[in-house]
């Protein structure tokens, strides 16, 4: 086994074609695997960078380039697909995992860094929450990141593998679809607030995410451990909103909008969408971010794997709006 290999799954996503990157930089040999590696073109050259374009639930094809793997970073997963059935989000979620793990403990894989969510909370009622506080998601994506997770650590209580649970919270910077579309729509002036904004949001920026990731493939002793990864502390959306107004250097008052008004509408979108099988441009899920609180302790981050976050909220902020510019996209 070379002990430089990784595979990435869900490789050509935002935080999977970062990681790439990233484990590349680090001197590794990467497979990157997804169904999408648009992502990933500036890396088709790369001698180190084997592409794989296909479905994390083909156990043929992990059998194929989980060879002589000695990190996997499991990245992919069914997220925001509106109109996909119940059924696809716990085959990708949580049967493709099992699959995984069977196949990568076979392989001899070294470690295996899962990556899930901290939307498997669901809403929280106390801030904030940390790996202790009990999960009560009330979605589909968030209920099968959540199974997902238990098939992990109930893998490693029986076999022993080395494997390790990430809780990431917001995560943003470059390649990010959903913090473009923020900066896009403010700078256009057609943001709206869909409450008071006095929700809070837990960011963390791409490269403090990475090093969790690099920690968490290398640190001994952590086997069958989650760990909730943001940034040091969360921010009211009114003032991230505000912070991105500035950082464009703008001046915008963005027009608000009542919960009770907006919940329909998102439910009647979403069923016209569903009709024509295409994903709307809203949702019931996209308007967690502005109803739901996020706040993270991530002491056992900080304790267990030597985690700290270096970038503040205005230097990303700063740095992914220096990105957009230098490619065009804003």
């Amino acid at each position: 086994m070379a002990e430089n290999t990784v595979l990435i799954t869900g490789a050509g996503g935002f935080i999977g074609s970062n990681l790439v990157d990233d484990q590349l930089a680090r001197g590794k040999e990467v497979i990157a695997l997804d169904l999408n590696l648009d992502r990933l073109r500036h890396t088709a050259s790369t001698p180190h960078c084997r592409q794989v374009v296909g479905d994390v639930q083909e156990a043929d094809l992990l059998q194929d380039v989980l060879a002589g793997v000695d990190t996997v970073f499991h990245l992919a997963s069914a997220h925001l697909e509106v109109s996909k059935s119940d059924a696809y989000f716990r085959e990708v979620n949580v049967t493709a995992v099992k699959t995984l793990l069977r196949l990568a403990h076979h392989q001899g894989v070294r470690r295996f860094v899962h990556c899930s969510s901290v939307g498997v909370y669901g809403p929280l009622e106390k801030l904030p929450a940390d790996e202790t506080t009990a999960c009560h998601p009330d979605i589909i994506y968030e209920v099968t990141k959540l199974e997902g997770e238990n098939a992990v650590r109930q893998f490693v209580e029986k076999t022993g593998f080395s494997a390790v649970v990430l809780r990431p919270a917001w995560v943003y910077g470059p390649r990010c679809p959903r913090t473009l579309k923020l900066f896009r729509t403010i700078k256009k002036k057609r943001f709206f607030m869909v409450g008071n904004g006095d929700n809070y949001r837990h960011p963390i920026y791409i490269s403090d995410m990475l090093e969790a990731f690099e920690l968490a493939a290398q640190q001994p002793g952590i086997d069958g451990e989650t760990f909730l990864i943001a940034s040091a502390e969360p921010v009211p959306l009114s003032a991230l909103v505000r912070h991105i107004i500035e950082a464009q250097q703008i001046r915008f008052r963005p027009l608000t909008i009542p919960l009770a008004l907006m919940t329909p509408v998102c439910l009647i979108v979403e069923g016209l969408f569903k009709l024509v099988s295409k994903e709307p441009p809203f949702s019931t899920r996209s308007l967690k971010f502005f109803t739901e609180s996020s706040a993270f302790d991530i002491a056992k981050a900080r304790r267990g794997l030597g985690f700290e976050p270096k970038i503040t909220l205005l230097d990303g902020l700063e740095k992914t709006r220096q990105y957009n510019v230098d490619q065009g996209l804003l």
